[in-house]
């Protein structure tokens, strides 16, 4: 499963969002600027290391317009007298095999709020404790389009309002398998016309995004071994997983 982001402010992250129709920085002159002319800040959050749980920058589409937003990387919010905390039950990352099941919690979603959100890279971690190999991903030369999805949540009490995503997890890929032996995320092929098909709120029937939902390989990726995720040191050379050849069918 996709376990940790990574999500920096270069030329690529900026300009796959202008791609996808928004900007991060109107008019910016530097990359100083971490806020908005009018003083607000940027809906976003950059940083080399992101967990599940914490703010995570989104891209999607409510009433026909591309919007930013900042979202808790965890689908399930739970009320709590002060407000909203991450659910008990985990849901970082949403299973494809599931989002065709009712009583999933990203069925809804799927169908009524997808989104995307863009990366650098991401990390994956193979084994446990002490046997735990970690392994860092990111575009050879890009950023990556990850397709996920959210869900929008009003507190009961206090009227407060908090937007949640989850990352769409698809099935092993042969090439990750040597970092990675259960699955990976649905990295959406920016040539396409599958990043505007995913966030097209008026796209109702999802039938049309089974090809998306099969391991492929859009872009090249360079595999990178690290100490830890909070330090990402280096381990040896990274290793170039190459691109799958064929184009993916179709989306259209």
């Amino acid at each position: 499963m996709c376990g940790r982001l990574n999500i920096t402010d270069d030329p690529f992250v900026v300009g796959l969002c202008e791609a996808l129709g928004v900007k991060l920085f109107p008019d910016r002159q530097t990359s100083e600027i971490k806020c908005l002319p009018d003083g607000r800040p940027i809906p976003w959050y950059f940083n080399r290391f992101i967990r599940a749980t914490e703010p995570v920058g989104i891209i999607r589409e409510v009433e026909g317009k591309r919007i930013l937003a900042l979202a808790t990387w965890w689908l399930l919010l739970e009320h709590r007298p002060g407000g909203f905390k991450p659910s008990k039950y985990t849901s970082f990352n949403t299973r494809y095999d599931k989002l065709n099941d009712p009583k999933s919690a990203g069925y809804k979603a799927f169908r009524q709020s997808r989104c995307i959100v863009p990366v650098t890279g991401f990390g994956e971690t193979q084994g446990k404790g002490d046997n735990a190999i970690y392994t860092d991903f990111v575009a050879a030369n890009g950023a990556l389009a990850l397709g996920g999805l959210c869900r929008e949540w009003q507190h009961f009490a206090t009227g407060e309002r908090a937007l949640s995503c989850s990352i769409i997890t698809l099935g092993l890929h042969n090439k990750l398998l040597p970092f990675h032996e259960k699955s990976m995320p649905l990295i959406l092929n920016q040539a396409d016309g599958s990043m505007d098909l995913w966030l097209d709120c008026r796209q109702t029937d999802v039938s049309v995004f089974d090809i998306l939902l099969q391991p492929f390989l859009p872009q090249d990726l360079l595999a990178q071994r690290v100490d830890k995720p909070s330090n990402h040191q280096p381990i040896g050379k990274p290793i170039a997983v190459i691109a799958d050849i064929a184009s993916a069918p179709k989306t259209q």
